[in-house]
């Protein structure tokens, strides 16, 4: 296993300033050149993250790979440590906010960029499977020597999240899920496409698509200039030489996502639970493959909230209005302030 500093991304910033984003003092990514997105390299080479950057080297079915990982330290330290879990169509930077109000309020923060996403390395071709992400991550977690921690998943990092709470209860003193996807089982309602359709899909998306996939699923409808930043990193894979393979592990990726629900799973979960839930949020996969009349009846988070929180038995819900798929972006406030409630209570 090693470890590598992001000091040798550090020669490419001045280019970032110029196309993409610039961070600030409190570790927020903020627009740049919003509507002109750039390839930014395989592993985001091209792209600086708000907090330093480090590396272990896993070896995962005849492949080494690297998974980066951010470690946030607290001035103040109160003992615990907190892992915050990227979506699909996300990676760890979108957690700058949030990381650095944790730390100033005494908690070690890790974030990983899962193997396929943000600055890890992208497979040639491998078998993903929740229980493979959950592993890497402890990996992370064992060589930091640390034992306990809270876990927040967001979106997909909330079927990770719920993966590991399985796999590793002795490990988790808390469990919250933001917005998670998989709190229904899409196989029930939408027929199953091979990976090769994923993937062809995968290959027809422009920038312009994707900022419409976000507007309409994440921010129901309403677009902040700030969300550009966020677009434009996943949007300047497309842009890339290389995105035939970033599609690829997206493929891969996605077939994982709908054949591998969770949600039957959730009474077994053990540690106290935190539901943060955005009432417009109608995230769901597969959407585009049946009719619009069963479209309405997937992703209804109000509904699916509820049904998870009585799944759940040591949990509490957090309803919040006016607010989609993304809460840490949209609305942090709201986000952040019963986080900070459930992690001290």
């Amino acid at each position: 296993m090693k470890k590598i500093s992001s000091s040798r991304l550090l020669g490419f910033s001045l280019a970032i300033l110029s196309f993409n984003a610039f961070i600030t003092a409190n570790g927020q990514t903020t627009s740049s050149l919003a509507d002109r997105p750039v390839a930014l390299g395989l592993c985001l080479e091209n792209y600086e993250y708000p907090y330093p950057v480090h590396y272990i080297t896993l070896n995962i079915q005849n492949e080494a790979l690297e998974m980066a990982y951010m470690d946030v330290e607290p001035g103040h330290a109160n003992g615990h440590t907190v892992v915050l879990l990227h979506g699909k169509n996300f990676c760890a930077a979108y957690w700058g906010q949030t990381a650095r109000v944790l730390a100033e309020n005494g908690y070690r923060v890790i974030l990983p960029d899962q193997v396929g996403f943000g600055k890890s390395s992208k497979p040639h071709s491998i078998q993903y499977s929740f229980q493979l992400l959950a592993r890497n991550t402890k990996a992370i977690l064992d060589s930091l020597g640390i034992g306990k921690v809270a876990i927040l998943g967001h979106s997909m990092g909330g079927m990770l999240a719920t993966r590991f709470a399985l796999m590793y209860p002795g490990s988790v003193e808390k469990f919250i899920l933001e917005d998670p996807i998989g709190l229904e089982d899409w196989k029930l309602k939408v027929p199953y496409q091979p990976v090769e359709a994923w993937y062809n899909s995968e290959l027809k998306q422009t920038p312009a698509s994707l900022k419409k996939y976000m507007l309409d699923n994440y921010f129901h409808g309403t677009w902040d200039p700030s969300y550009d930043q966020w677009v434009n990193i996943i949007a300047g894979w497309t842009l890339s030489p290389e995105y035939a393979r970033m599609a690829w592990n997206s493929a891969l990726t996605y077939d994982m996502i709908f054949t591998q629900p969770v949600c039957y799973e959730f009474p077994a979960i053990q540690a106290p639970t935190l539901l943060i839930i955005g009432q417009l949020d109608r995230t769901a996969i597969g959407k585009g493959l049946v009719s619009d009349e069963v479209k309405k009846t997937l992703g209804n988070y109000p509904e699916l909230g509820k049904k998870t929180h009585a799944a759940i038995k040591n949990s509490r819900l957090v309803e919040l209005e006016n607010v989609g798929h993304v809460p840490h972006v949209e609305a942090f406030q709201s986000f952040i302030v019963p986080l900070l409630d459930f992690l001290k209570s």
